[in-house]
């Protein structure tokens, strides 16, 4: 399972993108170099998301300057480069989501064929310039959106016999996203949304809360016929032991992952990282009622 920047190397990471610009030479007008050495602190970008492929792509990430401390702004600018020495070629908008007692930046832009692009955020308010890159695969590792959601017979409370300790790490249990099955909500031709995240072990800044988010999401929900499930990542729930047979059927390359299923059994969307509940519960209203 991929880790995440800890905060000790987020900072070394800083520094060895801040002083780039000591030993940089005068870049072209116009391109995405100059435009991230055009004033103000010029830092490495923090990045919540990394499970890319071509067409419209959610992209999430925190700006940090070199002294450690997180940039919050409403909205960020976004700039996307095919290379540091040319002009950008997607323009878009960050808005800042609000995750637990913190948060994350995230943008949707538009990539049209595999390869490295470059992507540049400004904070509105801020003269902090975070550079990040985009790895953009032929086909993501996780389920691509429109393919068939795969037949998990995952654990609830009645197959257990309410043995919690088998279904989540989260104190107390999320009883209400342990009640169904995906194996079970796919024959019974349900919507669902599902969760896979283990919130004892998922400690790395950009996580978030992904079970409490889906838990309040599911609540305001709740008049639907829309279901919630919560997946834990490690066999019998310890790390040592590696990845359950659930992670490894969906191809998940990290943690956490958020998919929004429909009754015909295909994936509307996905989120890879932290998501708001803003976030999750617009589309919600826009893919699954």
């Amino acid at each position: 399972m991929r880790r995440r920047l800890g905060p000790a190397l987020i900072v070394l990471a800083l520094v060895g993108c801040g002083s780039s610009s000591s030993r940089h030479s005068a870049p072209r007008a116009g391109t995405l170099d100059a435009l991230w050495h055009g004033g103000g602190e010029a830092v490495g970008l923090i990045s919540g998301t990394t499970d890319y492929s071509p067409g419209a792509v959610r992209v999430s990430f925190l700006v940090v300057r070199r002294n450690a401390r997180t940039v919050y702004a409403p909205r960020a600018r976004v700039l996307v480069a095919r290379s540091l020495s040319r002009p950008p070629v997607e323009r878009a908008w960050a808005t800042f989501e609000r995750v637990g007692s913190s948060g994350i930046f995230v943008t949707h832009v538009r990539i049209a064929r595999p390869g490295r692009y470059w992507l540049l955020a400004v904070p509105v308010g801020s003269t902090v310039r975070a550079l990040g890159t985009l790895d953009v695969r032929v086909s993501s590792f996780s389920p691509a959106v429109g393919a068939r959601a795969y037949r998990s017979r995952t654990p609830t409370i009645a197959s257990t016999g309410g043995d919690f300790a088998q279904l989540t790490t989260r104190v107390p249990p999320d009883r209400g996203l342990l009640r169904y099955s995906i194996a079970d909500s796919l024959a019974a031709r349900r919507p669902f949304v599902v969760v896979f995240a283990t919130p004892k072990f998922c400690t790395s800044r950009t996580c978030g809360p992904a079970v409490d988010v889906v838990d309040a999401v599911r609540r305001r929900f709740r008049r639907t016929d829309i279901r919630f499930i919560h997946v834990e990542i490690y066999r019998r729930n310890d790390p040592a032991l590696g990845q359950n047979v659930f992670v490894r059927q969906w191809h998940l390359p990290s943690e956490p992952w958020v998919f929004l299923v429909g009754a015909d059994g295909r994936i509307k969307a996905k989120f890879e990282g932290a998501v708001s509940v803003a976030e999750l519960s617009a589309a919600l209203r826009s893919r699954l009622t």
